[in-house]
């Protein structure tokens, strides 16, 4: 975990004791779990549960002479309870512990990316609508198109990232699967009973068929979502870096009063924000690719996916957690300048209007093709010898001869193009 990127419920999360208080929990529950059955005497888990306690340190130092870590873990706690910590572990594997944990640790990150993700999206509402009649010009291949709102901009990614709650949703119930079988997946011993009472416990639900280990397949799915949110926090961010460029200046990221731009460049002022949403998500898609190859392992199980999720879970929970907060404060924050958008809006002289007349002329009874490379030639006259598209539209003979002035004027009505707006954030409305 790097510091400065991360946040410190999310960095409580991913912490050794968390990770060490969850195996204890877990082996507790398996224990009650027996004494379910009557294989363990009941006063004997209560002894173990008294008497139970973490020393980190103790579980490394053992470590160096077993080399396994959950070897060094029951080895501490059993320290720790004296004879009763015999029964510690009973017919259990490592996957036991570490996958039904890891279910537990990937819920409790899982709910806080969940958290973040409702506060981006109300404030993407709030703005969506704040802006929703602020006109902009919408660009394609990064090249003027037609005018759009902000708000509607803004609008879309609201509707993503509502997809991108039911996503991480959806990945939250998929991870939140626990096993309690044995060495091989078949009970052979342990009683399924214990499985079903950890399982219930934890609100989780059983892996009916598990290996040694719970089918990586529910990993991937879980991270492939958080890879799926990150390229959706970049997308938003490379959108406002390309706004903030000298040349178009419509959006900028916040900066602080004291802030500085550029060590050697006073003027500068750069979307440094928006850059390390960027930078940061490039980490957590390549995570993706890893947890991916985790799926398939040897047999029943091997370890090579162990110390790649010692990495990529963490890791890539923590940076999204960090890039969602950060988008957050950037999109709260952001700087609008109204009048760059009503230059660039203009700065091709009404040559948005082109496929508006286009339809109109074809309605009139024009051929299509006529229709739009006599557009074309009228359209690129006014962008390069910088004419009003307008005036030129009005003076062509091939145009007047199919359309009244009257008709020109209304095409050439900006409300026109967007008096679908109002039906399109009635979308936003209806969302609760």
């Amino acid at each position: 975990m790097i510091p400065r990127y991360t946040r410190k419920e999310m960095a409580e999360v991913w912490s050794e004791e968390n990770k060490f208080k969850k195996y204890l929990e877990v082996e507790i529950a398996a224990l009650e779990g027996w004494s379910k059955v009557g294989v363990i005497p009941v006063d004997i888990v209560k002894i173990i549960k008294e008497k139970a306690k973490i020393n980190i340190d103790r579980i490394n130092e053992i470590e160096k002479i077993t080399n396994h870590d959950v070897i060094a873990f029951v080895e501490q706690i059993s320290e720790t309870v004296g004879e009763e910590g015999k029964y510690i572990h009973l017919g259990l594997t490592s996957s036991d512990i570490i996958d039904t944990s890891l279910a537990l640790i990937l819920r409790e990150a899982g709910n806080i990316l969940l958290e973040d993700i409702i506060k981006l999206i109300d404030i993407l509402k709030r703005k969506a609508f704040e802006y929703k009649d602020v006109l902009m010009i919408g660009r394609t291949h990064g090249i003027h198109a037609e005018p759009i709102t902000l708000g509607f901009k803004i609008g879309s990614w609201y509707f993503e990232f509502l997809r991108n709650k039911e996503r991480l949703e959806r990945a939250i119930e998929e991870i939140s699967v626990g096993k309690i079988s044995g060495a091989v997946g078949t009970f052979s011993n342990i009683d399924p009973t214990v499985e079903e009472y950890v399982c219930e416990k934890f609100n989780l639900k059983k892996e009916k068929f598990s290996t040694q280990i719970i089918s990586r397949d529910r990993h991937a799915y879980f991270l492939a979502t958080v890879g799926i949110i990150a390229s959706s926090c970049e997308k938003i961010a490379l959108q406002i870096r390309l706004l903030q460029q000298t040349e178009i200046s419509e959006i900028f990221e916040p900066f602080g009063k004291t802030q500085k731009g550029s060590s050697a460049m006073p003027h500068k002022r750069n979307p440094i924000l928006c850059e390390r949403i960027c930078g940061l998500a490039k980490i957590i898609k390549k995570n993706v690719s890893a947890g991916l190859d985790n799926v398939a392992l040897w047999h029943e199980r091997d370890i090579s996916h162990s110390s790649s999720e010692r990495i990529i879970f963490p890791e890539s929970t923590i940076l999204l957690d960090y890039i969602l907060n950060l988008l957050i404060k950037i999109i709260d924050g952001m700087e609008i300048n109204l009048e760059s958008m009503d230059k660039n809006l203009k700065i091709l002289n009404n040559v948005y209007f082109s496929q508006k007349l286009l339809n109109r002329l074809v309605l009139k009874g024009v051929s299509r093709k006529i229709a739009y490379e006599e557009i074309q030639k009228i359209s690129f006259e006014a962008i390069i010898k910088k004419r009003d598209f307008f005036e030129l539209v009005k003076d062509n003979n091939f145009i007047k001869k199919y359309l009244l002035e009257e008709e020109i004027n209304r095409i050439f009505d900006i409300k026109e193009l967007l008096k679908n707006l109002e039906k399109i954030f009635k979308y936003i409305e209806e969302e609760k």
